[in-house]
């Protein structure tokens, strides 16, 4: 699944392809779109995009009267560009633009979500996040560290591959309970979660300077299934629970 710094990545491409151009037609097959075919059409058609960005883990496409166009990839959806009509399978949502060219979103499990004019959330994005905050959605929480991470009624955008390449920077355990890690360890998460996230994205669009798919994860430290040691050259071990592989070492302190 596209992590934050992916969809950031995405959203500074979309933002070089799409800007002015104006919309034509939009073609929504999915059954599962919160908003009909229809009324996409009639409220976007005509409407220039005026700016494309990121919100948590959701891609959106501004357009010149107000509207937003929500784009969740979930965990398969792609992303296609294309000068001319584009015609790819699994096709969840096409936007076609007044100059020929067209974006498609697509997604073989049919899960990736389309929404006209989504509601503001009141939570807080991970590049957002204040130490304040942060403090006060720990204090006294007996829920694991990662898994306060990854809940995104408390921070947006942080995904379960980069929780464990935060957690490793700030040296603390993934299993450590939230409401046991002391004041000086939680600034040092604070820093790595901006700071691991905003050089990544900076990594990804060097890498693969045209991205708006797919998931680059092989610069990764710890969370990567070629690695065996960390630059520290401590061990990575790895647990499994429920599907979600957590990698981590034991340069990383456990709070309980």
């Amino acid at each position: 699944m596209p992590e934050l710094p992916d969809l950031q990545a995405f959203s500074h491409n979309l933002q070089k392809l799409l800007a002015g151009k104006q919309v034509e037609k939009v073609i929504v097959p999915s059954k599962k779109a919160h908003s009909a075919e229809k009324t996409m059409q009639e409220t976007l058609h005509g409407q220039k995009v005026s700016k494309v960005y990121r919100s948590g883990k959701e891609l959106r496409i501004a357009f010149s009267k107000g509207d937003v166009l929500g784009l969740h990839l979930m965990l398969r959806g792609r992303l296609h560009f294309s000068n001319e009509a584009l015609h790819e399978k699994g096709t969840v949502l096409e936007l076609h633009f007044k100059d020929g060219s067209s974006l498609a979103m697509t997604d073989f499990m049919g899960a990736a979500l389309p929404t006209l004019n989504p509601e503001e959330p009141d939570v807080p994005d991970a590049l957002e996040l204040t130490l304040d905050y942060l403090k006060s959605k720990l204090e006294g929480t007996r829920s694991s560290i990662k898994n306060i991470l990854l809940d995104q009624h408390v921070i947006r955008g942080i995904g379960n591959a980069y929780a464990d390449e935060i957690l490793w920077d700030a040296g603390i355990s993934p299993f450590s309970v939230g409401g046991k890690i002391p004041a000086d360890k939680i600034k040092d998460l604070q820093h790595s979660i901006k700071t691991v996230l905003t050089q990544s994205e900076k990594t990804i669009l060097k890498t693969h300077p045209d991205i708006i798919a797919g998931e680059v994860r092989d610069f990764f430290k710890i969370h990567n299934a070629r690695q065996t040691t960390s630059p520290g050259g401590s061990e990575i071990e790895i647990q499994t629970n429920g599907g979600r592989k957590t990698y981590y070492t034991a340069e990383q302190v456990l709070y309980k």
